[in-house]
């Protein structure tokens, strides 16, 4: 993960030079030394900290130590949103299971230490790829071969018994579809900021041409190449897969319809909602190529897959117009996120051309 700027409040010493600023603090040091020591994590006395990643949801920090740390970001928070306790149960019942994902080290439930529930979990080595490759991957092959293990690792993530885990709590197996037009029908009513026909045409069409669902997985809600961990020698290895804040159990192609509305091709319109580019470089597979990979691996139809390209970039609307709130009202820094006023809107009418012409 890269290291980015932090706001001069995101991180303080204590509870009372958090108090004094006119917004919470992401963290509290002198508290979190605390804990560290107490979980028996490496920090102590020269406990420092900063931001890492290209997420905009849950706040990330990598802590002195060789640790990374996950929070929710400042409120006012939808409800149910950024529960970074149901992400950490999440991690402890994969780690028994193939899935490539980061060792839980600790949980803390009390908020009063920072401010706000967190977990830390272990540092993975290697690179998340959004715009560049590292020296050793940047050549035809070895795109090829991370496309591959991208895909791999998602139908190995959906092979998971999700009922010997563990994670029947995780959620209804049965009418994914429906909660999550319920859902985000639901959060585009709390996050809009402004009038936009597009988003309502958008789900109406969705409602009236829902497909019938496979056999429920575990879904990961975020599945992209950026929310994952390449090693950075060749050849091209899937260390990780991060941010699991939004998992469920439900319909696996949702998982590979939002994949596919980031994995941009050659000669494709950029707007600004384009987290992956580097996709486009010579030797990586086109989308249909990554469908009917993943199509042999997991055995899935894909002939409803338009529906769930339309619906990963209504779910981008929707989300992304909450971090657009939130950036109006000054909880975030994110300059990525003041970015969106007209990004949302541009998301919006690529998701009404889906409907009306596929992906």
């Amino acid at each position: 993960m890269s290291p980015t700027a932090a706001a001069p409040d995101d991180i303080v010493e204590t509870h009372e030079q958090g108090a004094a600023n006119e917004r919470e603090p992401l963290l509290v040091l002198a508290p979190l030394r605390q804990f560290l020591r107490e979980a028996g994590l490496a920090g102590g006395d020269e406990l420092s900290a900063a931001p890492v990643g290209e997420g905009h949801s849950n706040v990330t920090f990598a802590l002195s130590g060789g640790v990374i740390l996950r929070r929710p970001p400042r409120g006012p928070l939808p409800p149910s949103a950024h529960d970074v306790l149901r992400e950490a149960r999440l991690l402890a019942a994969l780690e028994a299971t193939p899935v490539r994902t980061p060792k839980l080290l600790a949980v803390c439930e009390d908020a009063t230490v920072i401010g706000a529930p967190f977990y830390v979990m272990q540092q993975v080595d290697g690179i998340a790829i959004t715009d560049r490759l590292p020296a050793a991957l940047d050549n035809e092959q070895e795109r090829g071969r991370i496309a591959e293990r991208l895909i791999d690792a998602l139908a190995e993530l959906h092979a998971v018994d999700w009922r010997a885990t563990g994670l029947g709590q995780l959620g209804r197996p049965s009418g994914y579809l429906e909660r999550q037009l319920r859902r985000f029908s639901g959060l585009w009513e709390h996050n809009r900021t402004r009038e936009l026909p597009a988003v309502e045409e958008v789900g109406r069409w969705l409602t009236a041409n829902m497909p019938s669902s496979p056999s429920a997985t575990i879904v990961h809600g975020d599945y992209r190449l950026g929310n994952t961990i390449f090693a950075t020698a060749a050849p091209a290895r899937l260390n990780a897969i991060l941010d699991w804040e939004m998992a469920t159990i439900g319909d696996p192609l949702a998982d590979l319809g939002y994949l596919m509305i980031h994995w941009h091709e050659h000669g494709d319109a950029l707007g600004g909602f384009n987290l992956q580019t580097v996709t486009a470089l010579p030797g990586f597979p086109s989308r249909r190529q990554m469908i009917a990979r993943y199509e042999q691996r997991s055995g899935r139809s894909m002939q409803a897959l338009d529906w769930y390209v339309t619906l990963a970039l209504w779910k981008g609307v929707v989300f992304m117009e909450g971090n657009y709130r939130r950036a109006l009202q000054g909880t975030t820094d994110d300059p990525y996120l003041k970015s969106f006023g007209d990004a949302v809107a541009q998301l919006a009418e690529r998701a009404l051309e889906v409907t009306r012409s596929g992906f």
